[in-house]
């Protein structure tokens, strides 16, 4: 049971130093404040430090149970947003003590609770998962960049003083925080991170590495905290056809056309609502491979990217005045369109400051001499970090057949290919693929066919592209 911040952050260090990885979760114990003298006893029976600032506010009062209640909920909450916002931990277990009035009122005060109207607790009201701080209760806009990074993104915009509510604002001021604040760095011992990632000496293995933790056998990446998501089961097949190829896969979400909010997979909002998505895939391409895919990228018009290496070079097609791009949004009744998640240039180039970052932490998990080193060290440092959206949201593989035929040197693909229109099935969101080949009509949403893709590069037109340095 804790009650002191600072005092169980030191402990999970410690924990983390001693040797415990990041995949066992250290759970705070809460025990909120119920009346003044069940308080003290309880504190007093574990050893639990109480901050002075507590006493100083429940002592007037102790008196009075439902002003205890009151402040100590106030107490509590204050607590467990310093703790979850911190990054050290995301979850909190509370001793009820058979007594829910009082872990109530915290959790309102969180705004964890369920609401009164919610369809299912389950269900989120956001596609991810909100701060919460108190000055960040109503943010609901963010880059789709630290989507497996979460708690990076917290730390990185915790000094904030707004936070984006309805749209996105200008994200040139406040800046984002640096990258040596506590959360952001790579998790676990180099001991860890050798056990979990191998020691990788050949594009190869890196490869097999990215396919291991897209089939769910590797439990984590660098670049991603937590094991694949079951959102990715619709693109898994073309995930693992791309890392079997060398292109890396870092993000990625499918196109969604019209989801009930209520869907188990790409549900989120209030009730009797409908989600949408625009396929989004981020990648991590040798250099050699780039103006290939740009001239791709570039013929199709639906298409827009950005691609950044560690010197900051950048390329795009997006106009240098142009705004955020909602890739999720979502429509309720009786509510303006929400528009959670976007692309914009500015957060991406801070991702791409954090994105290296983290390679380079990854390549010092080696010793200096090692090949493992040395190869992570030259990906990290040569190969470029591509985001790629395609804004027709009803074409569910419009991204994927750009890759068509590229693979890195020194690669040998072992998974079968997948090409154009055959995703085995997985890949539509609506609709049935097995009624297609069967020669059926496909499903019509609003009366246009879900399946539009586009193959091998047809109705490619030019485009510019722009070159900066960041």
């Amino acid at each position: 049971m804790s009650y002191d911040v600072d005092i169980f952050m030191d402990w999970v260090k410690k924990c983390r130093q001693a040797g415990i990885p990041e995949s066992v979760p250290i759970i705070p114990g809460v025990m909120p404040i119920q009346t003044y003298d069940s308080f003290l006893r309880r504190a007093k029976w574990t050893q639990c430090r109480i901050p002075k600032n507590w006493l100083d506010q429940l002592e007037p009062i102790k008196n009075d149970d439902a002003q205890v209640r009151e402040v100590g909920k106030d107490l509590v909450a204050d607590f467990c947003r310093k703790l979850l916002d911190s990054g050290t931990t995301m979850h909190l277990h509370f001793y009820t003590m058979n007594l829910a009035a009082s872990t109530r009122m915290v959790l309102d005060e969180l705004s964890v609770a369920p609401a009164a109207d919610s369809h299912n607790p389950d269900l989120k009201p956001l596609p991810w998962r909100q701060s919460l701080g108190f000055n960040r209760r109503d943010e609901n806009v963010r880059p789709i960049f630290w989507r497996n990074r979460k708690q990076s993104y917290v730390a990185r915009t915790q000094d904030w003083d707004e936070f984006p509510n309805g749209r996105w604002g200008d994200s040139r001021s406040p800046a984002f925080g640096s990258l040596d604040a506590y959360g952001i760095g790579l998790k676990g011992t180099n001991e860890h991170n050798r056990k979990l990632w191998g020691e990788p000496k050949t594009a190869q293995q890196v490869a097999e590495l990215f396919v291991g933790y897209m089939s769910g056998k590797v439990e984590s990446l660098p670049w991603s905290e937590a094991p694949i998501s079951s959102e990715a089961d619709t693109l898994r097949h073309d995930l693992i056809d791309l890392n079997s190829r060398g292109l890396l896969t870092i993000n990625s979400q499918p196109a969604v056309d019209g989801a009930k909010s209520s869907h188990s997979t790409y549900g989120w909002g209030p009730k009797n609502g409908y989600v949408y998505q625009k396929a989004y895939l981020e990648v991590l391409i040798h250099p050699a491979i780039l103006p290939k895919l740009i001239e791709r990228m570039e013929g199709k018009e639906e298409i827009t990217y950005y691609a950044v290496n560690h010197s900051g070079e950048l390329k795009t097609n997006v106009s240098s005045d142009g705004g955020p791009n909602a890739v999720t949004w979502g429509v309720f009744p009786g509510k303006e369109i929400v528009q959670p998640t976007i692309v914009e240039t500015v957060s991406f180039l801070a991702w791409r400051d954090e994105f290296y970052h983290l390679g380079l932490e990854w390549s010092k998990c080696y010793d200096e001499a090692t090949e493992s080193r040395r190869l992570i060290r030259e990906i990290a440092e040569s190969w470029y970090l591509v985001n790629i959206v395609d804004n027709d949201y009803r074409d569910s593989r419009g991204i994927f057949p750009l890759f068509d035929g590229l693979r890195v040197d020194g690669v040998d693909v072992k998974t079968k290919s997948i090409t154009n229109g055959d995703a085995n099935g997985t890949s539509h969101v609506n609709g049935s693929i097995k009624e297609e080949k069967e020669g059926k009509a496909p499903p019509e949403t609003n009366g246009v066919p879900d399946k539009n893709n586009v193959v091998n590069g047809a109705d490619y037109k030019t485009a510019s592209t722009t070159t900066k340095k960041e």
